[in-house]
């Protein structure tokens, strides 16, 4: 079951991000197990879902699957441009044994509320009857899911189980907060809020370089506070920044990332490193 400290996880490449460095996936699960985290997000935007060839997304969620080994749940993000290639994705998630599939609502073209509505009911029933989470992230998309939409989409979609919300500020995340459905904070600055108000865990993108951090503050709302390590991190380019963290802490992930996002120029590098070495956000596994 997905719930609690969830990490939203790099994607290893290599070859200047054109291919999966599948030999990393086994380290980074076993960093990410030891971390405390209950479980993962796959290819999401932290894990470059989005710009990957489908191919590579369905073998890395394949990945992610067999590297966790039940060990941590693992959802997969299925979002896609077009609804075909949302509804393939999300099957193979649940052919491959995801515990959980999330689609974010395709950028670039404003859907109204019943193509909205369409192509979720259509992924959802794609991987049922494995959990469907809606990923709630205006920023990213273009538009936010009307709330009617999620209403809606509970009459459609038996397996649809809650949402991972990403927007920002608490106005805007709010109204997601809705009872019945299990509610996921993505920005780690409303995690003790949102708890509160009735989240049952966090997605965080932080996770995936701190996943002890993200877990004791899910596990702790009332005195978490990430803030300071989230701008500080997110100063750089911020999938490759995660990924030179992960190297400093002794996981073997590359800071390659796919293009057009770039990695770190030499200078960035010195100063995450004199950020790292100066601030101890976390100790070396």
């Amino acid at each position: 079951m997905l719930r609690g400290a969830v990490a939203a996880a790099v994607t290893p490449l290599r070859d200047g991000g054109e291919a999966l460095d599948e030999d990393a996936f086994g380290a980074y699960a076993d960093f990410l197990v030891a971390g405390g985290v209950d479980g993962v997000l796959a290819l999401g935007t932290t894990g470059e879902g989005f710009l990957l060839p489908l191919e590579q997304r369905l073998r890395a969620a394949q990945l992610f699957v067999e590297a966790a080994d039940g060990r941590i749940a693992v959802a997969v993000h299925a979002g896609a441009q077009s609804t075909w290639d949302t509804v393939q994705l999300a099957a193979d998630a649940a052919e491959l044994g995801a515990d959980g599939v999330a689609v974010m609502g395709p950028p670039y073209f404003p859907l109204d509320p019943d193509e909205l509505l369409e192509h979720l009911a259509a992924a959802a029933r794609a991987c049922a009857p494995t959990p469907f989470y809606v990923y709630e992230f205006a920023a990213r998309s273009g538009y936010a899911v009307p709330v009617e939409v999620v209403a809606r989409l509970r009459e459609r979609a038996d397996n649809f189980r809650g949402l991972k919300v990403s927007d920002t500020p608490w106005e805007r995340f709010a109204p997601y907060v809705i009872e019945g459905l299990d509610v996921f904070v993505g920005p780690e600055a409303l995690i003790p809020e949102g708890i509160r108000a009735g989240a049952i865990g966090a997605v965080s993108a932080l996770g995936s370089a701190f996943p002890e951090l993200v877990a004791a503050a899910v596990r702790d709302p009332a005195s978490a506070d990430l803030g300071d390590i989230r701008d500080a991190v997110q100063r750089f380019p911020f999938q490759s920044a995660l990924k030179t963290v992960l190297a400093r802490r002794g996981i073997p992930v590359q800071p390659d990332v796919r293009r057009p996002l770039r990695t770190l120029t030499a200078d960035e590098v010195k100063e995450l490193d004199t950020w790292l070495e100066s601030s101890s956000p976390a100790p070396a596994p």
